[in-house]
């Protein structure tokens, strides 16, 4: 997340300008994936997620493209919407050259049309939109059949904690996914370059 402070973290939210918080936004260890063990600990942890085949992803609240980057690495066709022109900007300039697209546009109900993708890759942002069940039924309906979501999510905080736990988010999905598993990733510190306390996990599931 955007802060060190676990007491008060910084989180996405309404009242953030994401536009400006571009400017500096892959500062943050987990944003960036700038230092080379923090990228290599997602890298290993997305590689599982994503199928091993070259797959449609649609990488839903994308950021500056950071995960965007790694799939398309892989082989992976990339459509990234954001809310921020900003974070489009940088994920477009991130990931110049590659078979990927990005879109400005409302990830509860992304810009795609008929579009269909094998992959729905979302990281800390379901937590923030109302009625998350509607959403992850609409996310549903963009996938083919045999897709999957890869729902990085958490609860974040001590004092005044906000989030999704992967209790509820597991709940939601029993009615519309085949196959849920969670990983939790609050233990692993070189995800995030430093020790976390709060509840940090994935969800992965198929339809």
């Amino acid at each position: 997340m955007a802060s060190n402070n676990e007491m008060n973290p910084v989180i996405p939210g309404a009242d953030v300008d994401w536009d400006v918080e571009s400017v500096t936004f892959d500062e943050e260890p987990d944003h960036g994936l700038r230092d080379p063990v923090v990228r290599e600990a997602w890298a290993a942890r997305l590689r599982t997620w994503l199928p091993e085949r070259a797959s449609d992803v649609l990488d839903l609240g994308c950021g500056t493209g950071s995960l965007s980057l790694l799939a398309s690495g892989w082989g992976h066709h990339v459509t990234g919407v954001d809310l921020s022109p900003g974070m489009v900007d940088l994920a477009r300039a991130k990931l110049a050259g590659r078979d990927a697209v990005f879109l400005v546009g409302d990830a509860a109900a992304p810009p795609v049309g008929e579009q269909l993708f094998d992959v729905l890759l979302c990281r800390h942002v379901l937590w923030t939109l109302p009625d998350p069940g509607r959403v992850l039924r609409h996310w549903c309906g963009l996938l083919r059949p045999g897709g999957r979501l890869v729902l990085v999510e958490g609860v974040w905080g001590t004092v005044s904690p906000v989030g999704i736990s992967a209790d509820r988010l597991t709940a939601l999905l029993e009615p519309l996914a085949a196959d849920v598993r969670v990983e939790r990733l609050s233990d692993d510190s070189r995800l995030w370059g430093r020790e976390v306390e709060d509840e940090r996990y994935a969800v992965v599931a198929g339809l």
